[in-house]
């Protein structure tokens, strides 16, 4: 942009450049991420400091490629910066905290991210060995947004919902999802949530009602054997009672018996005995089996979510019940028939309470699994490194992507300092007050502006925005900068698109006491960088207004940067070199008969010098 003639007595003079009016950072505050596309971010970070920033985000963020850079740089990278007086923050590479992959879930796979990651935050502290580094993870790395939302007219909206069924234990099958859905017979809009209840519920009944009937077939089974026996179980069959020929056929040589001692009518009705028995036993064996996993997924439930009554009864029923498997002989089939019918009390009491929420949205259990790992590398980063352990820092991708929005790193944040502090005071013996204190600083948010102003797209406002900066300004540790018009990730310079980055910081100013102490990293890496090929430091000054000197007051960035002439080309537009040579200044510019350099006339006399 060409800023047109210098009007210096025009006091406006530079306000179109200004974007953030009454908001001015000084240049110290912003910082520059290196190329993440090299392995050699010593040469990259040497680059950014040409541009005199003062902050330098060193770029892990492609695994590949922070694989490929040498241990010894992070220490050579440690001492340029001692050279300089730079500060140093850290990316970490893109990788699914939670285990969450193709294939469903699984804790192999979420104990080797965490792993990974705590690998990064090794080399985080190599960077800066004597103080808290900050290094960013993302919240999520290819997961979509959970709950889809959008604003209307009618205010916002869940359109969406992934959900997840954690009934098949260490291997979470891949997710579904319910949506806003028409019931004709019914005449009625079922809602995401909704819709989530009533599978629950279906998922719930329609297992238990087969295990009842399961139940129901084996001790109907053998029943009828004992009807059709008669009370004193018919004992002329071979001279042997049927529950004497039951308990012969489970052995070898009982099988052996039977086949040498009846005749063969006698055989067929004892063979037809046995297997209606067997038949039932196995239904109730069956039945049994399912109430012990049904069970399980009941009281797993009751425990997460803490329904103290519903606990009281499972627990009641499972004691019964195991007193009931020590006095029970299984040789017996009337003692089977009994067992069924306990069996069904089982049904009956899992039936009884709250219905377990076998589904639950993907968001939450990904929550859970992800603090759970941020959790983990804070402790044990604070078990390794004290007072200098790296601060975990989690950003949200753009809107759009899973947990994007304030609340849901806000939730995610709160359970990684929850799990901080029960591993801390379980196994380093710190008293909750301390575990919370160190929690609190060594876990937060990178809250990035232009990733949440893609919420534009689904129908958000200035007002909608703001909100999701609120939720989570308390927690915000670092703050990315890049600019953008809410549709396309293009992380412009500041200014440059419709991100309300003033607003956004005073968003943080209310709810957050160390804003002054927050760095801001200018995030330009996509079409800009590719197609200008310069770091927008320049520009970003010019936008934010910010000062050229360190007193905090005029000349500011947005007034001179576009001036005609450089502001270093000679003695500065203010004061230019012309001037001198005009009127003198200096010794440089005494004539020649003073010692000076100025040649021709006296300047006294006006007469020709020789």
């Amino acid at each position: 942009f060409y800023a047109g003639a210098d009007y210096g007595v025009d006091s406006n003079y530079g306000e179109d450049f200004l974007e953030f009016k009454d908001y001015r950072v000084s240049a110290g505050n912003f910082g520059f991420p290196t190329d993440p596309r090299t392995a050699n971010q010593l040469q990259a970070v040497s680059q950014k400091l040409n541009t005199g920033a003062k902050t330098v985000e060193v770029s892990g963020v492609t695994a590949a490629e922070l694989e490929s850079i040498p241990k010894q740089h992070f220490k050579e990278i440690n001492r340029l910066k001692q050279l300089t007086g730079v500060d140093l923050t850290f990316h970490g590479p893109l990788v699914e905290a939670s285990g969450m992959g193709e294939g469903g879930w699984k804790e192999v796979t979420r104990q080797s991210a965490e792993r990974q990651m705590w690998s990064s935050v090794e080399r985080a502290h190599d960077l800066e060995p004597k103080g808290n580094i900050v290094i960013t993870f993302h919240s999520t790395s290819g997961l979509p947004e959970m709950i889809v939302k959008n604003r209307n007219e009618k205010g916002e909206e869940i359109s969406e919902m992934i959900v997840v069924n954690e009934s098949f234990g260490e291997r979470v099958q891949p997710f579904q999802r319910v949506r806003v859905s028409e019931n004709p017979l019914l005449g009625k809009t079922y809602t995401p949530k909704e819709e989530l209840n009533e599978l629950n519920k279906e998922s719930w009944t329609r297992p238990l009602t087969q295990l009842s009937f399961h139940a129901h077939q084996g001790e109907d089974a053998i029943n009828r054997v004992i009807t059709g026996l008669g009370e004193k179980g018919t004992p002329t069959i071979g001279g042997k009672s049927f529950l004497e020929l039951y308990k012969s056929s489970k052995t070898s040589e009982g099988q052996e018996l039977i086949e040498r001692e009846l005749d063969g009518n006698q055989k067929r009705i004892a063979q037809d005995i046995i297997n209606n028995i067997n038949y039932g036993e196995i239904y109730v064996r069956d039945a049994y089996n399912e109430l012990q996993s049904y069970f399980k997924l009941a009281w797993d439930a009751a425990q997460r979510e803490k329904r103290e009554e519903d606990i009281e009864k499972l627990d009641d029923y499972r004691k019964e019940l195991q007193q009931k498997m020590k006095e029970t002989n299984f040789d017996d089939p009337k003692n089977i028939v009994d067992f069924a019918q306990e069996v069904q009390k089982g049904v009956n009491v899992l039936n009884s309470i709250s219905t377990p929420k076998l589904y639950r949205p993907l968001n939450e259990f990904i929550i859970d699994k992800s603090a759970q790992t941020f959790g983990n590398l804070a402790f044990n980063s604070y078990k390794n490194f004290k007072d200098t352990a790296p601060i975990i820092s989690i950003e949200n991708p753009p809107a759009g992507g899973g947990l994007s929005r304030g609340e849901d790193l806000r939730d995610l944040v709160k359970k990684a300092r929850d799990n901080f502090v029960d591993r801390a005071t379980k196994e380093l013996g710190m008293s909750e007050s301390q575990a919370k204190e160190q929690a609190e600083k060594l876990i937060g948010v990178t809250w990035d502006v232009g990733h949440i102003n893609m919420l534009r797209k689904f129908g958000y406002e200035n007002k909608h925005i703001l909100k999701e900066t609120e939720k989570v300004a308390p927690f915000v540790k670092h703050i990315h900068l890049s600019d953008n018009f809410g549709y396309e990730h293009t992380e412009l310079p500041m200014g440059m698109g419709n991100v309300p980055t003033k607003e956004h910081f005073e968003a943080i100013q209310k709810y957050n006491k160390q804003m002054e102490k927050i760095k801001q990293i200018v995030e330009t890496g996509g079409a800009w960088f590719r197609d200008f090929k310069i770091t927008p430091f320049k520009q970003t000054l010019r936008a934010f207004g910010s000062p050229i000197y360190s007193m905090q007051m005029s000349p500011y960035w947005n007034q001179i940067a576009d001036s005609s002439g450089g502001y270093f080309s000679g003695y500065g537009r203010t004061l230019p070199e012309q001037h001198f040579s005009l009127y003198g200044s200096g010794f440089s510019n005494l004539p020649v008969e003073l010692g000076g350099q100025m040649s021709g006339t006296s300047r006294a006399s006006g007469a020709p010098i020789e």
